[in-house]
């Protein structure tokens, strides 16, 4: 069986690394991976290859970065020719960047069928453009691998038949579970003085968030406060970084003592920073899993999650922009009356070979 496994931004590359390393223990199955170059910079890109042992890319598209519609038309454009020279039997794509969409109609218009990892998450807010790539994908996709029960319950509700549908576990974990040895050993908290439970991770890189100057200036007047308790750490989103200067915030920024603002970094480190904070407040998919994986408390800067279960489980709350419900909640997990979260059903490193 011929695979096109398509692979284009920094969470996608968490999620098709397990999934690639299980594929080669079954020899009827001859996977290529397909590299849409939707994030294509180092940081972004090319350290998740060599930290989860991703091999190279068997097609590198190369896109690089545009608006929505310039960036999904020139992956339909490309991948058109690829599916036509490879002859694959299955297209596989992951979760609900812009490659995601636009591998997955470019396949279907071609009769290929198409199988979806992490199929079935709802924000129910159109105005993100990855609730409109989830939406298509699963409309499109013949069969849906899904992280959590509420996957099931709405693509049934979508009208998709049961047997198309298998509930697998989350593939972040398995990444997670893999390279725990090398984040066990990451020293990247020590080398930034940082001592353990003592400061607050943070990414945020949603247009809701950091498009609007009014709300990213909110942002950073909340975050003010917090640095004030707690240490503020903030891999950047190079999207993020650049926002700050065009709206005139960087002198403000960097009046905050204990705000640091970083580059990204690398998966080991990045998890280990996770791991060993006393909180973190994101506005990323993949970070209110982790936290909830790893008993870290998480405030989601957000007004809808796509991921319930860290919610109704795990140990994520949906805070939005309201300082007051923020505020309290920083002083209970500083308190330690914070709710306990737990690992949801299937979250346990075997996602893929499932």
């Amino acid at each position: 069986m011929k695979l096109l496994c398509v692979a284009g931004a920094r969470p996608n590359f968490m999620k098709i690394a397990p999934i690639l390393r299980e594929m080669k223990k079954h020899q009827s199955l001859q996977p290529k991976l397909v590299h849409t170059g939707q994030h294509y910079d180092n940081k972004m890109s090319d350290v998740f290859f060599k930290e989860l042992q991703i091999p190279a890319p068997d097609i590198h598209l190369n896109v690089g970065s545009g608006t929505h519609a310039e960036q999904t038309a020139e992956i339909m454009k490309r991948f058109e020719a690829v599916v036509l020279q490879e002859k694959p039997d299955w297209v596989v794509v992951l979760g609900d960047v812009n490659s995601t969409l636009a591998c997955s109609v470019t396949a279907a218009k071609l009769h290929v069928p198409v199988a979806h990892v992490e199929a079935g998450l709802r924000s129910y807010d159109r105005t993100m453009p990855e609730e409109i790539n989830r939406l298509v994908t699963d409309a499109i996709a013949e069969v849906l691998f899904t992280t959590e029960k509420s996957g099931n319950e709405n693509l049934i509700k979508e009208g998709k038949p049961e047997s198309q549908i298998y509930f697998t576990g989350n593939v972040m974990i398995d990444s997670l579970v893999f390279a725990k040895p090398q984040i066990n050993r990451s020293q990247v908290s020590t080398d930034l003085k940082l001592p353990d439970k003592s400061y607050c991770i943070t990414t945020l890189h949603r247009p809701s968030n950091v498009d609007d100057p009014k709300t990213l200036a909110k942002i950073f007047e909340i975050f003010d406060t917090i640095q004030n308790k707690l240490s503020v750490v903030f891999p950047i989103h190079p999207r993020t970084r650049k926002m700050i200067e065009t709206f005139g915030l960087s002198d403000k920024v960097s009046k905050m003592k204990n705000l640091r603002l970083m580059d990204p970094v690398g998966y080991f480190d990045f998890v280990s920073l996770t791991a060993h904070a006393k909180m973190a407040i994101t506005d990323s998919g993949g970070l209110q899993e982790e936290t909830t994986y790893l008993g870290v408390p998480c405030l989601t800067m957000r007004e809808n999650t796509e991921r319930p279960i860290t919610i109704e489980v795990g140990t994520n709350t949906l805070v939005g922009s309201d300082e007051q419900l923020i505020y309290s909640k920083v002083d209970e997990i500083i308190k330690g009356t914070y709710k306990n979260g737990s690992v949801p059903e299937l979250w346990d490193g075997r996602a893929a070979e499932r």
